[in-house]
């Protein structure tokens, strides 16, 4: 038997998660979270829901200037927010 090399917890898991088939909620699951990673403390203190939809990240802002500042910046927080979660799995960001 031809040894491999060692693999990662997270290796081993992603793959077990990809033949399960539940890799594609686990990312859906990340994006949600890695909002608060992605903008900061400050912005996150404004935000009291946020889920994904398919591909669309919504996010419920209790601000209305930071929603505002937020519409322009929303395919930067895609791009933020991929990178993240390793997968390009958000296409759109919804602000509320």
């Amino acid at each position: 038997m031809k040894r491999t090399y060692p693999k990662s917890i997270a290796e081993i898991i992603d793959a077990a998660l990809e033949s399960d088939g539940n890799a594609e909620q686990l990312a859906r699951q990340r994006a949600s979270f890695a909002w608060s990673e992605v903008v900061g403390q400050g912005i996150n203190r404004h935000t009291y829901k946020r889920f994904v939809e398919g591909s669309t990240l919504h996010v419920f802002i209790t601000s209305a200037p930071l929603k505002h500042e937020l519409s322009f910046h929303k395919q930067r927080l895609v791009d933020a927010i991929n990178r993240a979660v390793g997968r390009n799995i958000i296409t759109e960001i919804s602000i509320h």
